[in-house]
């Protein structure tokens, strides 16, 4: 493609890089990113992908935006308080890279709508929550031929990894290393046990160059490793971990062949 005067000057520090140049600039503003959640982790991950030149990223949420949200959800701001995340996200977005293409879908992930909301990307980003939302985002990533970029975060520690078992070989799935949801009330929710604020930044912008790199083929992958942030000792820690023949979801004999178990906790 021929960049305009303005793409060349807004994307220069990426173009001049010789694992992106102007094929890779191309190639990210040809993508099209899931983002699930406009939170925590969500914030910097959409911050950093609409400033990349994602020409495609679709935001899921169907929160507003309340005052307890602004100590780590830095995408939102006062002024949108009260407004749907995916609006507020939608503005901040724009006003940052006005070329990127918002599709806000102001919904919750359902066994249901998983499908084909994910069906429409290349690759899928996982900011959520709560377990129930992110098992099922991991079995539909794997059932529907996705790559997923998954991070979670409690008090002052981070977790990222990436997830494609659709592709085999050496690519574990998110049920390799968790095996199933934990049991209700075992772990505490942040708004139970807090995190800290930076923290989201630190890991929502890790995850940020996940998903970039697998736009671009460049690097090695998070696949088939579990990255670990400890921020009150400042430590990382990545763990190999490998496909697990036994896995219900991308073993040799899976029993997930579907998402029915998901819609009976819906």
């Amino acid at each position: 493609m021929d960049f305009t005067d303005a793409q060349v000057e807004r994307y220069a520090r990426h173009i001049i890089l010789p694992e992106v140049g102007g094929i890779g600039q191309e190639k990210l503003l040809n993508s099209r990113v899931l983002v699930v959640g406009a939170g925590g982790l969500g914030s910097p991950l959409l911050l950093y992908l609409a400033a990349a030149g994602i020409g495609t990223i679709g935001v899921i949420d169907d929160d507003v935006v309340d005052l307890s949200n602004l100590q780590r959800q830095i995408v939102h701001d006062t002024g949108t308080i009260g407004m749907p995340k995916v609006a507020s996200a939608e503005a901040r977005l724009k006003a940052i890279n006005p070329e990127v293409r918002l599709e806000t879908h102001r919904t919750r992930l359902t066994a249901g709508n998983v499908m084909g909301l994910i069906a429409g990307y290349d690759v899928v980003a996982d900011g959520t929550d709560n377990f129930a939302t992110r098992f099922l985002l991991a079995d539909a990533c794997h059932l529907g031929q996705r790559t997923l970029v998954s991070a979670a975060m409690l008090r002052f520690d981070g977790q990222l990894s990436t997830f494609k078992s659709h592709l085999g070989g050496p690519n574990p799935c998110y049920r390799c290393i968790f095996r199933e949801p934990p049991p209700r009330g075992l772990i505490p929710s942040c708004a139970e046990a807090g995190v800290l604020g930076a923290l989201a930044g630190a890991v929502g912008s890790v995850q940020a160059i996940e998903v970039i790199k697998e736009v671009l083929s460049i690097g090695e992958s998070l696949s088939g490793n579990l990255l670990m942030y400890d921020a009150l000792n400042t430590s990382f820690h990545k763990v190999k971990v490998k496909p697990d023949p036994e896995c219900p979801l991308c073993g040799s004999h899976p029993s997930i062949t579907d998402l029915s178990a998901h819609e009976a906790t819906a």
